[in-house]
């Protein structure tokens, strides 16, 4: 079971990175976008001096390589080396393969479907323990030491990226520019936290017990009784705590009003869950 996760893992990664460079190579390139990270500081150094810009992505992906490897450790250093090697490859493989061929000339799609690409591609690498290599290693190392979430720092770089291109570029092609780091910055961000959101209920009531047995016996999730104080009455309860998952919330609120109808029931979305019944397996006593 460890051989084949890591062979996922591993293919994760290969695929993120290739679908990456697709987006650059169909997308980014042929439109004239302009865009962040390494691809952006090696498109602005392209333009004056002519440089491929594989040559450019792989030299600064290079550079954050070392970084993160003596920030971030030598397992994360390993994973990312794929990416390092991997997307200059791809670049250059998908661009001589490509030739002349145009996805869409329309440079509204291109923008998309470019930003759909690239923030797939990272959330992907990223959520097998890698990174696509380059720009992409400072959030994760803001991440890990300041909790800055990792969408955030990489839109911020990109925003600084995109702005030393506004002297070469149209004013229109930097607003492009723009649009496709916010695309690709809130796709990342979804798709990171996508399995982790849960939802956390916390039920009043005068058949408090009733309800804890129905949730633990019906859907297997476990609740917290918090001791409490009506503000009104004062009078001592118990508050149901509990969190399940995004699907279960319809049945779980029609069986808590099912057995009280005057049930007060308080629903928060939180975006990640860790510990026993989430992160690691249930045990039963």
């Amino acid at each position: 079971m460890k051989k084949k996760r890591i062979i996922l893992e591993l293919l994760t990664i290969l695929f993120g990175n290739f679908l990456y460079a697709a987006g650059v190579v169909f997308f980014i390139l042929p439109s004239g976008l302009i865009t962040g990270g390494t691809t952006g500081i090696a498109l602005g150094i392209n333009h004056y001096t002519g440089l491929p810009v594989s040559n450019l992505v792989f030299g600064f992906n290079v550079i954050m390589f070392l970084l993160g490897f003596i920030i971030l450790g030598k397992k994360f250093a390993l994973t990312t080396l794929i990416s390092t090697i991997c997307f200059p490859i791809a670049l250059e493989v998908l661009h001589k393969v490509s030739g002349d061929y145009v996805m869409t000339d329309d440079i509204f799609l291109c923008t998309i479907f470019g930003g759909i690409c690239i923030g797939t591609s990272i959330a992907l690498v990223i959520r097998s323990g890698a990174s696509t290599g380059g720009m992409s290693i400072p959030p994760l190392i803001f991440h890990k030491y300041l909790r800055i979430p990792v969408s955030i720092s990489l839109y911020v770089a990109d925003c600084i990226i995109l702005a030393t291109q506004i002297v070469f570029n149209e004013r229109e092609k930097v607003l492009y520019g723009i649009v496709l780091v916010l695309s690709y910055s809130i796709i990342l961000d979804k798709l990171l936290m996508l399995g982790t959101n849960k939802i956390q209920i916390k039920v009043v009531s005068n058949r408090i017990l009733e309800i804890k047995n129905a949730i633990i016996s019906e859907f297997d999730r476990g609740v917290t009784l918090l001791h409490s104080k009506t503000g009104y009455l004062e009078k001592e309860m118990e508050i149901l705590l509990s969190v399940i998952s995004n699907r279960e919330l319809p049945k779980v609120e029609k069986l808590i009003h099912e057995i009280d109808k005057e049930a007060f029931v308080i629903i928060n979305r939180v975006s990640e869950v860790r510990g026993r019944g989430f992160s690691i397996g249930k045990k039963y006593l």
